[in-house]
């Protein structure tokens, strides 16, 4: 489970194969802005080799983690582990009417906390340069954090390892959500 910030409990679980359509149906009530920051480009509709792609993972070297409102999907994040490395990229879009609320925050500490225990060692993630959000969810998490600057993207690279400032930042906003620990 996690709490938003303003006190809503959402359900959160691993993706399935059969959440195809449900993915289909969160992807086309994002808005233009969303798809873009995501996809880098105007990505209005996913093909059906997406979709399988997206909703098919090995819950090892790929994982996809997806938060629900009832039956609705409202954010997924996810990582895929770089071949013969110790290094995933991670990645995460979140419902336009559901930002804000931390649900990227909270998808980031689960996706650490399960590809640690994969044997992952860092995250890195590409986002344009203007994605404010996303580059404050990283640097919110307590990981420290390398950003490489170029004029549209910035790469971001860091450790996952479960260090006492990471966790000590987890606790605080748990408190403050009165969210329990992991699930």
């Amino acid at each position: 489970m996690i709490t938003t910030r303003d006190g809503r409990t959402l359900a959160v679980r691993p993706i399935l194969p059969g959440d195809a359509g449900r993915l289909v149906a969160f992807h086309h009530r994002l808005s233009a802005d969303s798809i873009y920051r995501r996809y880098f480009s105007l990505h209005a509709e996913l093909s059906a080799t997406e979709v399988a792609h997206l909703t098919t993972v090995d819950y090892v070297d790929r994982l996809a983690l997806v938060v629900f409102e009832g039956d609705e999907l409202v954010a997924v994040g996810r990582f895929d582990r770089y071949p013969h490395s110790t290094t995933a990229e991670v990645a995460f879009v979140v419902l336009d009417t559901h930002q804000h609320q931390g649900l990227g925050l909270a998808l980031l500490e689960r996706l650490a906390d399960a590809a640690w225990a994969r044997g992952v060692e860092a995250f890195s993630a590409s986002t344009l340069s203007t994605n404010r959000d996303m580059l404050a969810v990283f640097y919110d998490s307590g990981f420290p954090v390398e950003v490489v600057h170029d004029a549209e993207e910035v790469e971001v690279l860091f450790p996952i390892e479960p260090t006492a400032t990471a966790r000590a930042r987890r606790a605080e906003r748990r408190d403050r959500s009165g969210e329990p620990g992991s699930p």
